[in-house]
Parts: structure tokens; C-alpha cells; sequence
């Protein structure tokens, strides 16, 4: 089932000077997690992948808490979990992965993403904020791996991207008790960049984060996020080598005198968009 982007139901997208702004709006369910949720945010990460006309995005949220995380519901009817047969066990396996998937395409975005956090980040949320570049909060943010207090594994991404950026015995703490964890301890730990006073103080920052980063040649940008990601989960003689390939491929002597130019005529560089993706199905 296809989703317009110009009908969002869980969100509203806009974009403002190049800055994509997707919130979440349904802050009467405390912004929960269920299928609709889902395919809403794999449509417009695919959109926001596939345009090239964003050159950051924000994720920020309404009500009182950024996300509760999944739809306890959801369990009970949407997603139904056969555990009395191999094949309906292995069934899980399919789901998860799919479901994974959507987080794994935040993650891969062309462009990078802030999540700006107020309140509750509890379960499928630190899921979601994970797999983002930068994470700002407000005094009142806490996050919470919920699942354990419900008698299941996290399962969409906490227990594989958490570990790479707090330390280990505070996602083991965190993951087998299910303990909030403040906004405060989680700038301490480098979970988030910054905490402020105010969600109006915090959502213009994140804003303002993106635009700065929109201001820097779009290629460039992708550039850096591809090779911090790969250092991430590669070695420095791998990663190395991986950077030589890549400036390779997107070196610009056109880009490097603009920024230059710019830099001393005072003024925001001109540069070019990624170009916009096309799938191969849909070519011919």
C-alpha cells in the first residue's frame, strides 16, 4: 500500500531553505508506534532519499512526549506473532527485518538528520533516534528501553546502534532494567549533543544546526556521512583506504573555490544539489 506524501496522518513535513522539518503530530496517542506510523515514515524518508532537495532534515515532536514508542495494541492486532510453530517463528525473523529496515533508511539518508527530543524517548523511539547523526534534548527528555518492562527483547535497532555511542555497561544497565535514562546523564554519556531550557530554545537550534549544514556543498556533506559511518564499523586501515576511494569519486576543485570565495566575499556558497534518484523499476 502506497502513502501520499501530501497526506501524512502521523506527521507533517515541510521544508524551509533547503531544511526538511518532519514532526511527529499525534501527541493525543503520545505519539506512538503502529503500521501507519511506519509506512508514513518510510514514504517520506524515501521521498526526502530520492529528491535531493532537502539538504538536512529535523525531526522534532508535539504533546508531551517525543515518542511512547510502539502501540502496545499493535501486538495484539496488526502485528501478530506466532510463536507456536518454526515457520511462524521464522516469520518473525521477516518482519523485524522489515520493520528494521525503516530506521536503517533514516540512517542511510543522503543527508543528515537531527532529532530534537522533549519528554519520553521510550522503546521503539531510541530505536528511531539512534539511527539519526545528531540528537539535541530538552531538561525534560529521558529514554527508556521499554521492551524489557514488557517482557521482550528491543529489537529494532537500540541494541545494535546504542553500544556505538554510549558505553557498554550503560546500554547493559540500561537494556536489562529498563531504567529512564535523563537528559542530563545522556549529554554526559554523548548520547545527546546539547540539552536546553526550552523545546522552542532546542527546535531552533536543531534548525539552526541544518542550516548550516544546508549551507555546505551537498556532495561534500554526503561524503563525510558515508565516511564516518564506514570508520564506524571498520577498521582505520580499511576506513582509510575507503576515504581515498571516496574523495576520489566526489572531488571538487569547483566546490573548494566557491566555499573559498564565499568564505572571504562573506556571503553562502552556491552549490549544486545531489541528484535526484531514480529506481531502476521505474526506468524504460
Amino acid at each position: 500500500m502506497n502513502t501520499d506524501i501530501n497526506a501524512l496522518t502521523c506527521f507533517t513535513l515541510s521544508t524551509t531553505a533547503q531544511v526538511a522539518h518532519l514532526v511527529l503530530n499525534k501527541p493525543e496517542a503520545l505519539n506512538t508506534m503502529h503500521p501507519t506510523f511506519w509506512r508514513e515514515l518510510d514514504t517520506v524518508l524515501a521521498h526526502l532519499h530520492q529528491t535531493g532537495t532537502a539538504r538536512a532534515l529535523v525531526i522534532s515532536s508535539t504533546g508531551k512526549h517525543f515518542s511512547a514508542g510502539m502501540a502496545l495494541e499493535t501486538f495484539g492486532g496488526a502485528i501478530t506473532m506466532d510463536d507456536e510453530s518454526p515457520e511462524g517463528r521464522a516469520a518473525i525473523f521477516d518482519l523485524l527485518t522489515d520493520m528494521q529496515a525503516t530506521f536503517t533508511r533514516l540512517e542511510n539518508l543522503r543527508i543528515p538528520v537531527i532529532a530534537a527530543i522533549h519528554g519520553g524517548c521510550i522503546g521503539g523511539a531510541v530505536d528511531m533516534v539512534t539511527a539519526a547523526c545528531i540528537r539535541y534534548g530538552t531538561q525534560d527528555a529521558f529514554f527508556c528501553i521499554q521492551e524489557i518492562n514488557i517482557g521482550m527483547v528491543a529489537d529494532v535497532g537500540t541494541l545494535q546502534r546504542l553500544p556505538k555511542l554510549i558505553p557498554l555497561g550503560v546500554v547493559k544497565e540500561l537494556a536489562y532494567t529498563g531504567r529512564r535514562l535523563s537528559a542530563a546523564k545522556a549529554q554526559d554519556y554523548g548520547l545527546v549533543n546539547e540539552v536546553f531550557d526550552t523545546q522552542e530554545a532546542m527546535l531552533a537550534a536543531a534548525l539552526q544546526c541544518a542550516k548550516e549544514i544546508a549551507s555546505k556543498p551537498p556532495v561534500a556533506i554526503w561524503g563525510t556521512k558515508q565516511a564516518i559511518h564506514y570508520a564506524r564499523d571498520h577498521s582505520v586501515e580499511d576506513s582509510l583506504r575507503q576515504m581515498g576511494w571516496l574523495q576520489g569519486a566526489i572531488w571538487s576543485n569547483q566546490h573548494v573555490r566557491e566555499s573559498v570565495t564565499a568564505m572571504k566575499q562573506k556571503r553562502a556558497g552556491d552549490f549544486p544539489a545531489l541528484t535526484p534518484l531514480q529506481r531502476f523499476a521505474d526506468l524504460g
